[in-house]
């Protein structure tokens, strides 16, 4: 009994680590508009362009790295 659950966490947990590992969001700058976003998917670098060059793992350290970004300081 206990290793059938012990299984049966084990296959939930790794079944669920595609899921988890999706969420990626990257620092990005429309070409056009100059404004700096947030993506949940890669720039393609023809409309919107990748500022920081890496991928952060939730939207709230990808905040704090275009807050530091000096492409997307408020003027």
């Amino acid at each position: 009994m206990f290793r059938t659950i012990a299984v049966a966490i084990l296959v939930t947990g790794i079944g669920g680590l595609p899921a988890m590992a999706a969420e990626q969001y990257w620092v990005a700058r429309d070409a056009v508009s100059k404004q700096c976003e947030i993506v949940p998917k890669k720039p393609d670098g023809t409309l919107v362009v990748d500022l920081g060059k890496k991928k952060y793992a939730s939207e709230g350290e990808a905040r704090k790295a275009m807050e530091a970004l000096p492409d997307c300081k408020k003027k």
